[in-house]
């Protein structure tokens, strides 16, 4: 079975991992949960992590614990698949694994 080759970086995708690089795209826990009618459970499953963990996040004593970068990208890029989910060409969508045909079912929640 022949190997894959992988692609050659121009100029435009050098470019593009920079500017990835350096971008700041965090959300903490607290603005997602202010912002959207999400319970702990929820934010768990979004961030890849135990419940335990999204608790720590909210303590506000010793125990307290603070979301890493990645939880906060996490929390970031589900807030905008959130916000700008209509606006994604469906091929989009089902490059970063939303699947329509779950969506609007009876009981599910529409705005």
């Amino acid at each position: 079975m022949p190997l894959n080759i992988p692609r050659r970086l121009g100029q435009r995708e050098i470019d593009l991992i920079e500017q990835l690089a350096h971008c700041q795209l965090e959300m903490t826990p607290r603005q997602f949960e202010a912002k959207w009618d999400v319970d702990r459970s929820q934010i768990a499953a979004l961030c890849h992590c135990s419940l335990g963990n999204v608790k720590r996040w909210f303590k506000t004593d010793e125990n307290y614990r603070s979301p890493t970068k990645y939880h906060r990208r996490y929390l970031a890029l589900s807030d905008f698949y959130l916000e700008h989910f209509e606006r994604l060409p469906l091929e989009l969508q089902q490059l970063i694994c939303i699947d329509r045909s779950n969506l609007y079912k009876k009981g599910s929640h529409r705005s």
